[in-house]
């Protein structure tokens, strides 16, 4: 029993000295903290958005955007399996959220209407119009999974791209049906992580046509199956391409993307890596295409546009562009983080300013200083030398509680300061 008593002691003596060690990093600076010795704990706990101030945003999903999208891939099963059937159709179009056909030979009619209803599934809806035209809609239960799926699709996007940017401790959430809240402690210029954040970030490589923009303009019309894309750098040479429709490869494929400079020109790049599918359909357009030039295009818009000299077949590339070591950074995070499904837009935004902040931490600071004071006093008055053993207790259950939560980096708040200040009490309550 003796030996037990021993153990016992020796465990909460070696738990108390822990819980100091933890709690020394926090009385130095995030930037002082690394003047400890080696071997010293360099964790801290994060203060909130209510302690520290930052930024407070309400976003919304444009799941318009995602229902029109999915309406456009309806049209294209729609073609592909009328195709497929050789049925003859036309005015093949979306429609709302949904599409609609028109079948031109009256005996194929049954036949179309069977193979699609077939091929599209339950989650399609079909009207009939004068036995020659198919209306299709989706289903309210997948009209309300297409924007959950949005709206989730786009929470794990924000927090992959806050979380490279370095922001410590976001909170992001949804809010009703379409809008998101994010909230940034400690954030002092947010305009960074406001670009990254409402950047859509879809990649998309496809060739450019040889016909300049000054050959379309003088003929009055872009070649066929083309379209003009403006180039993302103001300054530069050439300003809009003529770019062909297709699109050869998707930025889905990408399993890596990192800033680096390169070592013969001396500036900066993005250096990406294709997973494997994407490595082997990059080296079938490189080599197909040898000596065109690649239009690689960022939210329709084109950020490189290098002529394919030789076939890339291992997987891995650099996109050029006059990128500063920020922006090259930036393009990796977005392109790593991967693009969102729909657009997004501030509808809110709201800055915490430091003198609230710290006002909040006097006010914490002094609710809790208070209520120590009078609790010890009241204990060691009311119960003498039990009372204060109790008191010892308490400060070690409050030294235990901001140790955990440097070790695991945890995030104070007010509600969080008000949570000790109870604790003090509870655990006096206890120890008696």
């Amino acid at each position: 029993m003796l030996n037990f008593g021993k153990w016992r002691i020796t465990f909460v003596v070696f738990i108390c000295f822990l819980s100091v060690i933890f709690v020394i990093p926090n009385f130095y600076g995030k930037s002082e903290v690394t003047a400890l010795p080696s071997f010293f704990p360099k964790k801290q706990f994060n203060l909130g958005l209510d302690l520290q101030g930052g930024s407070h945003l309400l976003l919304e999903v444009g799941v318009n955007d995602v229902l029109r999208e999915k309406s456009n891939d309806l049209v294209d099963e729609i073609r592909k399996t009328l195709r497929k059937e050789k049925i003859k159709y036309s005015q093949l179009g979306s429609r709302g959220v949904g599409a609609t056909v028109t079948i031109k030979n009256s005996e194929d009619f049954s036949k179309a209407k069977q193979s699609l209803t077939s091929e599209l599934g339950r989650n399609i809806k079909v009207d009939i119009e004068d036995n020659s035209k198919l209306d299709f809609f989706f289903t309210d239960e997948k009209i309300e999974e297409y924007k959950n799926q949005a709206v989730e699709q786009s929470i794990e996007v924000i927090r992959k791209r806050v979380d490279e940017s370095g922001t410590k401790e976001p909170n992001i959430q949804k809010q009703g049906e379409k809008r998101i809240v994010v909230q940034l402690p400690g954030i002092k210029d947010p305009s960074r992580v406001k670009a990254l954040i409402g950047q859509t970030a879809k990649l998309n490589l496809h060739l450019l046509d040889p016909t300049t923009v000054e050959l379309a303009n003088q003929r009055g019309k872009l070649p066929p199956g083309t379209f003009k894309a403006q180039n993302v750098n103001p300054v530069a040479y050439e300003k809009e391409f003529v770019v062909k429709k297709r699109v050869l490869l998707t930025g889905e494929r990408l399993r890596n993307a990192t800033a680096t400079v390169d070592p013969q020109s001396g500036k900066y790049v993005v250096a990406f890596e294709l997973d494997k599918k994407g490595a082997k359909k990059f080296g079938k357009i490189t080599t197909e295409n040898t000596f065109q030039r690649l239009a690689i295009l960022l939210d329709n818009k084109v950020i490189s546009a290098p002529q394919i000299r030789e076939p890339i077949t291992g997987g891995q590339g650099n996109i050029t562009g006059n990128f500063t070591p920020e922006s090259a950074n930036d393009l990796a995070v977005l392109l790593r983080a991967g693009s969102l499904p729909a657009p997004i837009k501030i509808i809110e935004e709201r800055s915490v300013g430091p003198s609230l902040g710290l006002d909040s931490i006097e006010s914490g600071k002094k609710a809790l200083t208070l209520g120590f004071i009078l609790v010890i006093l009241f204990m060691f008055l009311r119960y003498r030398i039990f009372g204060l053993f109790a008191d010892i207790a308490m400060i070690f259950n409050l030294l235990i509680i901001v140790s955990v939560l440097s070790l695991i980096e945890g995030t104070l708040t007010m509600p969080g300061i008000a949570g000790i200040v109870l604790t003090v009490g509870m655990a006096v309550d206890a120890n008696v």
